[in-house]
């Protein structure tokens, strides 16, 4: 009897640790999507903020073709001179 009993031990010990590597190999799977989930949606907000500027400057397009100057960024002209001899 006690070398039933003994089996049945291992047999269950063998038994939840192979049980343990699935559920291992699931939770790293799970992982993988989760991280995969939130890379995907970071992109989709990029793309959306692109969008949105994109949409933004269609406006100008008109006045282009009408030929009225820019509404964008002005050129930067070179950096201005700085005082030295400044008296505080």
């Amino acid at each position: 009897m006690w070398k039933l009993t003994k089996q049945y031990w291992k047999d269950m010990w063998n038994h939840m640790w192979s049980k343990t590597t699935i559920d291992e190999g699931v939770i790293s799977v799970a992982e993988k999507i989760q991280r995969r989930y939130k890379l995907t949606a970071k992109e989709l907000a990029d793309v959306g903020n692109a969008l949105a500027q994109v949409g933004n400057q269609l406006d100008d397009i008109p006045n282009a073709l009408k030929g009225k100057k820019r509404k964008g960024r002005k050129l930067n002209m070179g950096p201005k001179p700085v005082n030295m001899k400044s008296k505080k």
